[in-house]
């Protein structure tokens, strides 16, 4: 049909028009199709690509644009009448369908909606932060005017194109009868409801202007547009901007601007927001032919910042990660690699963090109070004007798909610390709280920074002594790295002259790759690279284990020894291993990729699993808060409480037991003494009356 034509039509018929005519080359009668599938899927609503629209009428599509309420109206009554035709009994049992509109030219940031967007059609973009549970809503109020030689009932709007907006008002007259007089008297089960739900839509962290905080916009949801998406996704809608009072006072003349959402799309993953371009793509694979480009992706981490070499490395290895993998009974094991900085103040802690939300496609940067009630992973929260509970995504959700990176970690909320084991783990937070029951995605990369207990970290303590972390959470931790603020002269002077280098000349400290492009190649990377270990990374990778595990043998028997490394070592070779290879854009873990994963592996170990007290490297101290030396101190303290009360005795004193276990375990009476408090705030012993102790 010509455009003049076209013209001379109404919207609707305009509307059929495109859904029976339009065709393209890869799909033929693409909305035809669309409508047939919708019927046989028993479904509602027809998704219409703006950009089909604009192709075949243009004039319509602009229409849309400006007047979206009016031409909508008219769209969904064409698409009634299609299915009519095509279907009369599905029509008449479902009776009423709507048209979806997705795809627009622009996206329209969220910071950027304001007045002259009042009415219009516009897509935005965003995180969901905040969801509030599914409720009923009102559309059409039902009333019966109760008065003589009436009684009629009656639709209220009156007007079939109008509907109930933020409260319910009665009607001043009766529209049957023409009079005032009498009782109208609402019938709410006859009235006319639909499913409503509001969320909030939050601005990507990447759209944020330095500096800036995130902005917000509220979104209403209807009928099948409900409960698509969950806190957390990456939501795309269109819809159209509208007025709503402040704070449910319509008295007053200011309002806020909200989205009555049209159509709403779930991106599944955040990789796909950053366009990659042929020219791109070109670069990227040049840069990949470059023998030396991970000493070149490395250098770009934080060049400012003298020295740091494998913590810049653990960050560049963490940001291309490891291949996630799901198995046939489908357990799905993580690709997402956690990395944790323990140190003195002042080692540039921060700036490495700072550095790493920068090169990241996507990140969130929080501390470990968490920015918002929801802490680090989620909340339940009460709505103060409804009096409604609703959820609220935390760090690591609004991070899924990216980086959370954490800095003071050692001071979460106790909270935080019960679920942010199902959080780095299983990479998914479970709620179960005022009704509300939810399992969300928080499938992101840990990159946390902690400050020593004491202030500054204690060579002469273990590591677990230094830090205010439960060992359940240092033990989901892929690489862990402590930094120390050392005196040394020469090194001294080489760090100041650095430092001083970086305020002369800045130009001298540009990064090796543009932290643009570095984006561009992380994301490339995770897109397409898949690499696999081959048989002599694998091997590596198994002597590894073995000879760390067996040459912990010579130390006792089965409970007694300390565990240089467990399976949880072995899969973090893996991540790391993948992670090197996929930093070149290769196909293959081989040998390099292997031995360079065990040697970040061991300088993680000897300077965080070593037990100053043996001298030996255990990691169990990590896993269960004590080394294998007081493991044994443990039992031999519950043995000699069991053979002292051999007697009947109810308990054993303190000195006692300090004075047997103290000679049998040739170990010092303060560190025997300070082992039976801890075991008895961990429940190990019991304190019958003061300093009197029984075995539990």
């Amino acid at each position: 049909m010509s455009a003049a034509e076209q013209e001379q039509l109404s919207i609707g018929e305009r509307f059929k028009d495109f859904v029976k005519n339009f065709r393209t080359a890869e799909e033929g009668l693409k909305y035809v199709d669309r409508l047939h599938r919708m019927i046989n899927l028993d479904m509602t609503s027809l998704i219409v690509d703006f950009r089909d629209l604009y192709r075949y009428n243009t004039e319509l599509a602009n229409m849309l644009i400006d007047e979206p309420k009016k031409v909508l109206k008219e769209f969904d009554q064409a698409l009634l009448e299609l299915v009519e035709s095509e279907s009369p009994e599905f029509a008449k049992s479902k009776g009423k369908f709507h048209v979806r509109v997705q795809g627009l030219f622009d996206t329209t940031k969220i910071r950027d909606i304001k007045t002259i967007y009042m009415n219009k059609l516009v897509q935005v973009d965003g995180i969901i932060t905040r969801m509030k549970p599914v409720r009923s809503r009102m559309i059409k109020a039902v009333y019966r005017h109760e008065k003589e030689g009436c009684n009629a009932e009656f639709q209220w709007p009156y007007d079939e194109d109008e509907v109930l907006e933020d409260r319910i008002e009665k009607p001043t007259q009766c529209p049957v009868c023409g009079e005032s007089g009498g009782r109208f008297v609402l019938l709410r089960d006859k009235s006319i409801y639909v499913d409503w739900q509001e969320i909030t839509l939050q601005e990507r962290p990447e759209e944020v202007p330095g500096g800036q905080m995130p902005r917000s916009i509220t979104v209403e949801l209807t009928e099948d547009l409900v409960d698509i998406a969950r806190p957390g996704d990456v939501v795309t809608v269109v819809g159209i901007v509208k007025p709503s009072p402040v704070a449910g006072n319509d008295k007053v003349p200011y309002f806020e601007l909200k989205v009555e959402a049209i159509s709403i799309a779930v991106s599944e993953k955040a990789l796909e927001e950053v366009a990659i371009t042929r020219e791109d793509e070109e670069k990227i694979r040049e840069m990949a032919k470059d023998p030396w480009i991970r000493e070149k992706v490395i250098a770009s981490v934080a060049p400012t910042i003298y020295g740091h070499w494998d913590l810049k490395e653990a960050i560049a290895l963490q940001l291309f990660g490891g291949t996630p993998k799901v198995t046939p009974d489908g357990t799905r094991i993580r690709g997402d690699i956690h990395v944790l900085f323990v140190g003195d103040p002042g080692v540039a802690k921060s700036q490495l963090l700072q550095s790493a939300s920068r090169i990241a496609p996507r990140s969130v940067y929080t501390s470990g109070k968490g920015s918002t009630a929801a802490g680090l992973t989620a909340a339940v929260l009460k709505d103060p004007k409804t009096s409604e509970y609703f959820l609220e995504a935390g760090a690591l959700v609004l991070a899924d798909g990216g980086l959370a990176i954490i800095d003071e970690f050692d001071k979460m909320r106790p909270e935080d610390r019960v679920s942010i084991h199902e959080a780095m783990e299983q990479q998914t937070v479970s709620i179960s709280k005022a009704g509300i029951v939810a399992r969300l995605n928080a499938r992101a990369s840990v990159l946390a920074a902690g400050n020593p207990r004491y202030g500054l970290y204690d060579p002469q303590r273990s590591f677990i002594d230094n830090v205010n972390l439960p060992p359940t959470v240092l033990s989901r931790f892929d690489l862990i790295f402590v930094v120390k603020d050392l005196i040394a002269m020469e090194h001294d002077k080489r760090l100041a002259r650095y430092i001083l280098d970086v305020h002369s000349d800045l130009a001298k400290y540009v990064p090796e790759i543009d932290p643009q492009l570095l984006k561009k190649y992380i994301i490339y990377a995770k897109r397409y690279s898949r690499p696999k270990l081959t048989e002599e990374a694998k091997s590596i990778i198994e002597s590894f284990f073995v000879t760390m595990r067996s040459s912990a043998s010579k130390y006792g028997g089965e409970g007694q020894v300390p565990v240089p490394v467990t399976a949880r070592q072995l899969e973090a070779l893996v991540r790391l291993s993948e992670a090197h290879a996929r930093m070149a854009l290769k196909d293959r873990v081989e040998a390099e990729d292997a031995e360079e994963a065990v040697r970040l592996m061991l300088s993680f170990l000897g300077s965080v699993g070593f037990d100053v007290e043996s001298g030996v490297i255990d990691y169990s101290m990590i896993a269960t808060g004590a080394s294998f030396h007081t493991r044994k101190l443990m039992s031999v303290i519950v043995d000699t409480i069991k053979r002292l009360r051999e007697d009947g005795r109810p308990c054993v004193k303190l000195d006692d037991i300090v004075k047997e276990v103290a000679a049998q375990a040739k170990a010092p009476n303060d560190k025997v003494e300070e082992t039976i408090k801890a075991m008895n705030r961990n429940g190990q012993i019991a304190e019958i009356r003061s300093n009197c102790f029984k075995e539990v």
